[in-house]
């Protein structure tokens, strides 16, 4: 089982048991946890979205750490200018302990279906209109001759 946490502006794939570099962190006491995630693989099912907020991903504090220098050098030609800078990025090592989906719910085709409602007795049909016959015009007379 795996999942993707963000933390530091970053993404990482995580599993339990893993040593883990995050950007630096401050946190109170031994342990951390991430939520919410980004995605979770449990067994080859993979969810997301509402169903990856549920899951939890706790982690333990092993330390800090210093990265790798970086060495930056700026050098403008013809103008006798040049910079030198160097920058060690500080990481926090955790390891992952679990990743869980707690509070998980059966799909919803797994779910009983809900009897269809009653429905309503059919309203009384009102009584039909008689028609009237037509009035009969006389011959002689007709409507369009006036």
């Amino acid at each position: 089982m795996y999942a993707v946490i963000k933390t530091g502006g970053k993404q990482h794939k995580v599993k339990a048991g893993e040593v883990v570099e995050i950007e630096l962190t401050h946190a109170d006491g031994d342990t951390v946890t991430f939520t919410p995630l980004l995605v979770v693989d449990d067994d080859g099912g993979t969810h997301y979205g509402k169903e990856a907020a549920k899951a939890v991903v706790t982690a333990k504090l092993l330390g800090e750490k210093k990265g790798e220098k970086v060495k930056i050098f700026k050098y403008k030609a013809k103008t006798g200018y040049s910079k030198r800078q160097g920058h060690r990025q500080m990481y926090t090592l955790i390891e992952i302990e679990d990743v869980s989906l707690s509070g998980r719910r059966p799909s919803k085709r797994s779910e009983p279906k809900k009897a269809p409602k009653a429905e309503a007795p059919a309203a009384e049909e009102t009584p039909a209109v008689e028609e009237t016959p037509a009035v009969e015009e006389t011959p002689g007379e007709s409507s369009s001759d006036a």
